[in-house]
């Protein structure tokens, strides 16, 4: 069944994170910080906030779990294999431009998280 108040959730929890990383990246970065670390340390505070919001609001479960934290870190490694695919070796070998595939990416992705987070992150938890 369907639970379209959770799927609002998690594309609120996703735009709200994609901000976040953003806005933390370019105060890094205008605090003087070198592109290679800031996008590290915005990453990982998006992912940390990603966890807590999704965790807590989008699906209501318990943060401190760690099975569930190592599924959560696997989902986060699978997107960024997926993106790294999709944007170092399908897009270019498709003739596809650098911005369609980062759109693919970045239309396929919350798709795969949501699947994967509702069917296996947090269907154990509870």
């Amino acid at each position: 069944m369907v639970d379209v108040g959770q799927i609002l959730r998690f594309a609120t929890v996703g735009v709200c994170v994609a901000a976040f990383y953003v806005l933390g990246y370019s105060m890094l970065l205008s605090a003087g910080m070198s592109p290679l670390p800031a996008n590290i340390l915005a990453f990982v505070a998006a992912v940390i906030a990603q966890y807590v919001l999704q965790t807590s609001w989008t699906f209501r479960r318990s943060l401190g779990l760690p099975d569930q934290m190592l599924r959560f870190a696997c989902t986060v490694a699978a997107g960024l294999a997926v993106s790294t695919l999709v944007t170092w070796a399908v897009g270019p070998a498709l003739g596809w431009a650098p911005w369609v595939a980062a759109a693919v990416v970045a239309v396929l992705l919350p798709v795969q998280n949501y699947l994967i987070f509702r069917l296996w992150v947090y269907s154990a938890a509870g």
